[in-house]
């Protein structure tokens, strides 16, 4: 009695005008969420090889950094932890 359904052999009314169309269904260009990623991964990528190229281009032309003036009481320290007397004692 539970196996006897009267529409058995037909499908809703909202699938009939359905038609093939998961039978014709195929793949109509690039997935959108792939651009979207494709896009943002070129300009990840390009910023980063853009970054390394001005950090070589960098170091070979910018002169080296100066370093800081030791003040004179460092120098002092320094001399006596030598042995050498400073100047003036």
């Amino acid at each position: 009695m539970a196996d006897d359904f009267e529409f058995s052999d037909q499908s809703p009314p909202s699938f009939q005008n359905m038609g093939n169309v998961i039978k014709d269904a195929e793949p109509k260009g690039l997935n959108p969420g792939l651009i979207v990623l494709l896009v943002i991964g070129g300009l990840l990528l390009s910023f980063l090889v853009g970054n390394f190229v001005l950090y070589t281009y960098a170091q070979k032309t910018l002169p080296p950094r100066k370093k800081k003036p030791v003040s004179k009481k460092k120098m002092k320290r320094e001399r006596l932890k030598q042995g050498v007397s400073a100047p003036g004692e």
